[in-house]
C-alpha cells in the first residue's frame, strides 16, 4: 500500500531497505536468534507495506484508551480505573464502527475517521500488566511501530515500568513522542514541574528530549461531546489537546510519515545487526580461545615428537655402547688368541668356539635386549604420560570456558538468552574430548602396550636379519645373529693344521677376523638401528595419532563454526554498511 504514493526515489529506497532486510533474514536463519527477533525483523518487513502504524504505549490506567477516543471525538474505546484493555487493540478504518476478535491476543476496531485510512493506532495493554502476555504482545508492538506515543499519567509521571519500557524503545531506535495527560488533576506551576522532571528523564534514558505534550484527554473529550460552542470552546483550551492532535493529524504529513515508515524497519535492523554482531564476536572469541588450545595441543605434540626423537637418539646410543664394548672385546680376544704361541690351540674349533662366546659375546645379546625393554617401557611410559598431560590441559581450557562464558552471559542479555545448538555441541564435543582422554589414562594397561611394542620390535629385527624365530626372545635372535660370526672366524682356522703355512698366513688371518667382525657387528648395528627406528617411528604416529583422532571432532567443529562465524561477521557487516546509506538516504528525504 505504501508503494502507491511513493515516488521514483522512495520506491528506490523502499526496495533497496527490503533487500537489506530480506539479506539480513537469511544471514541470521543460519544463527540461533530468538523467536521474539526474528518475529521482529519479520514483521517490520510486512510492515512496510502496511498503513501507518501509530503504537499507544504507558501503564495502564495513564489514559491511552481515553487519549484514543478524544482523537476519535466519542468514548469508542472502553476505558476505567482498572486495567481494562486485556488485548492488542487494532484501531483502523471502516464505514462503520465494529469490532473483531482476531487470534494471539489481538482485537481489530473499525472506525469511520478520515485519518485512519492512513493510519492503524494500535492500543496496547500497561507497561506494568499484570498478566505477562499481555505485557508481551505490547513489546511485540514495538518493534513494527512506525511512532510510539508514551502516555504517563499526571499523578504518577514516568515510572519504573514506564523507564524500563523507555530503554526498549531505544533499544528499537524508534520515534517517539511523550503525552502528559490528566494534567487537570495539577495546577500549571505543578504541570510544569513534571514537564520538567520528564524531559530531564528522557534526556538521561534516550539521549534526547523528545517532544512532549501535556494534555487532558477527558476535557478533550468533553470538548468534543459538548453541544454548546462556548463550553466546547472553554474545555478544548484547557485540555491543551490541539497542539498533539496537530501534530499527529497535520504536522505528520504524508511526507513525515513516508520517512518515519522506512526509517522504522532500520532502527530493528540495525538494533539487531548490532546485537547479534555482538554475539558473533563473543563466540569469534570463544572460539579463538578454542582455536588457541587446539593449537597448543598440535604444538605440544610437535614438542613431545621432537623430544622423543632426540631421547630416542640417546638410547639407540646406549645400545651402541654394548655392541662397541663387544668389538673391544673382540679386538682384544683376536690380538690374544691369533698368535704363533696358541697355533695349537687354534686347531680346536670347539675351544676356540666357546671361548669366544664367553669372552666376546658374553651377555650382549642379554644387554640389548634389557635395553631394548628399557626402551619399550620409556615409550609405553612417555606416552600415558602425554595423555594425561592433553587431558590436564583440557580439564583447564574447560575450566576457563565455562568462567568466561558465564561472566559474558552476566554482562549481555542476548548472549544469556541464545545459548541453541553452538553452546550445546561445543560443550559437549569439548566434554567428549576430556571424556576420551580420562578413558584411555583410567584404562592404560602398561603391560599389553609393552607386549605390543616388544612383539613389534622382535619382529622387525628378526625379519630383517632373515632368521626363523617363532616364539624366542630377542636375545635368542641375537645369539643366532651373532653365530653366524663364530663360524665365520672358526672358518678361516681351517687350514691351521698346515703349520709350515700358520706361520705366515696367523698375521693377515687375524686382521681378517677382525675386519670380519667389524663388519659383523656394524651389520648388526645397523640392523637393529634400522628396524628399532622404524618401529619407534610407527609407534610414534600411533601414540600421535590416537590423540589427534581424540580431538579430532572438535577440532572440526571449531575450524567449521569459525569459518560460519566469519562469514556471517563480514555479511552482517555490509548489511549494516547498506543499512546505514539507507538510512542517509531516508533522512535527506
Amino acid at each position: 500500500m505504501l508503494r502507491t504514493i511513493l515516488n521514483r526515489k522512495e520506491n528506490q529506497i523502499l526496495k533497496d531497505e527490503k533487500d537489506a532486510l530480506q539479506r539480513l533474514q537469511l544471514a541470521l536463519a543460519s544463527f540461533e536468534v530468538t523467536p521474539e527477533d526474528q518475529k521482529a525483523l519479520r514483521k517490520s518487513l510486512q510492515q512496510l507495506d502496511g498503513l501507518f502504524l501509530l503504537v499507544i504505549v504507558g501503564e495502564f490506567n495513564s489514559g491511552k484508551s481515553a487519549f484514543i477516543n478524544a482523537l476519535l471525538g466519542e468514548r469508542f474505546l472502553p476505558e476505567g480505573v482498572t486495567p481494562t484493555t486485556a488485548q492488542i487493540h487494532i484501531l483502523d478504518y471502516g464505514a462503520e464502527a465494529d469490532r473483531q476478535v482476531e487470534e494471539d491476543g489481538v482485537m481489530t476496531f473499525t472506525y469511520p475517521a478520515d485519518f485512519l485510512r492512513e493510519i492503524n493506532i494500535v492500543d496496547t495493554p500497561g507497561t506494568n500488566a499484570i498478566i505477562r502476555r499481555h505485557e508481551q504482545l505490547t513489546q511485540e508492538f514495538v518493534p513494527r511501530s512506525d511512532l510510539v506515543i508514551f502516555i504517563t499519567s499526571a499523578d504518577r509521571p514516568f515510572t519504573e515500568s514506564e523507564r524500563t519500557f523507555m530503554e526498549r524503545i531505544r533499544e528499537w531506535g524508534k520515534k517517539v513522542i511523550i503525552v502528559l495527560n490528566k494534567i487537570d488533576l495539577l495546577d500549571d506551576d505543578d504541570v510544569e514541574q513534571v514537564t520538567d522532571f520528564i524531559r530531564q528523564n528522557a534526556l538521561a534514558l534516550l539521549g534526547f528530549v523528545p517532544e512532549i505534550f501535556s494534555v487532558s484527554s477527558r476535557l478533550a473529550l468533553r470538548a468534543k461531546e459538548a453541544e454548546s460552542r462556548r463550553e466546547r470552546d472553554a474545555l478544548w483550551e484547557v485540555s491543551r489537546f490541539q497542539a498533539v492532535e496537530t501534530y499527529i493529524l497535520r504536522t505528520l504529513d504524508e511526507k513525515s510519515r513516508i520517512r518515519l515508515k522506512l526509517r522504522n524497519p532500520l532502527g530493528v535492523g540495525e538494533r539487531l545487526v548490532g546485537a547479534y554482531g555482538e554475539l558473533v564476536q563473543a563466540r569469534l572469541e570463544t572460539l579463538a580461545a578454542d582455536m588457541e588450545a587446539i593449537d597448543n595441543i598440535d604444538a605440544q605434540l610437535e614438542i613431545y615428537r621432537s623430544d622423543m626423537h632426540q631421547d630416542f637418539r640417546y638410547r639407540l646410543a646406549d645400545i651402541e655402547k654394548v655392541l662397541l664394548a663387544m668389538n673391544n672385546r673382540g679386538m682384544h680376544y683376536f690380538d690374544e688368541t691369533l698368535r704363533l704361541a696358541r697355533v695349537l690351540d687354534l686347531v680346536n674349533t670347539q675351544r676356540i668356539q666357546g671361548e669366544f662366546e664367553r669372552q666376546v659375546v658374553g651377555e650382549t645379546p642379554y644387554e640389548i635386549e634389557r635395553e631394548v625393554n628399557s626402551l619399550i617401557d620409556w615409550l609405553v611410559e612417555k606416552d600415558l604420560r602425554q595423555w594425561q598431560a592433553t587431558l590436564a590441559y583440557l580439564d583447564r581450557h574447560r575450566a576457563d570456558v565455562e568462567e568466561r562464558a558465564e561472566a559474558r552471559a552476566g554482562r549481555d542479555k542476548i548472549i544469556g538468552q541464545v545459548g541453541g545448538p553452538f553452546e550445546y555441541n561445543r560443550r559437549a564435543l569439548l566434554d567428549s574430548v576430556g571424556r576420551a582422554a580420562k578413558d584411555v589414562v583410567l584404562t592404560y594397561d602398561r603391560e599389553a602396550e609393552a607386549r605390543q611394542l616388544a612383539s613389534g620390535v622382535r619382529d622387525a629385527v628378526a625379519g630383517a636379519a632373515v632368521v626363523e624365530v617363532s616364539a624366542v626372545g630377542l636375545g635368542a635372535i641375537l645369539v643366532a645373529i651373532l653365530h653366524t660370526a663364530l663360524l665365520d672366524f672358526t672358518g678361516i682356522l681351517g687350514a691351521g693344521a698346515l703349520a709350515l703355512v700358520g706361520l705366515l698366513i696367523i698375521p693377515a688371518k687375524r686382521r681378517h677376523a677382525k675386519n670380519d667382525l667389524r663388519k659383523k657387528l656394524d651389520d648388526l648395528q645397523a640392523r637393529l638401528t634400522t628396524a628399532m627406528t622404524e618401529q619407534f617411528e610407527r609407534e610414534m604416529e600411533r601414540s600421535i595419532q590416537r590423540l589427534r583422532e581424540a580431538v579430532a571432532p572438535y577440532t572440526r567443529f571449531v575450524r567449521a563454526e569459525r569459518q560460519k562465524l566469519l562469514a556471517l561477521e563480514a555479511e552482517t557487516a555490509d548489511i549494516a554498511s547498506q543499512l546505514g546509506r539507507i538510512r542517509a538516504q531516508v533522512e535527506d528525504l
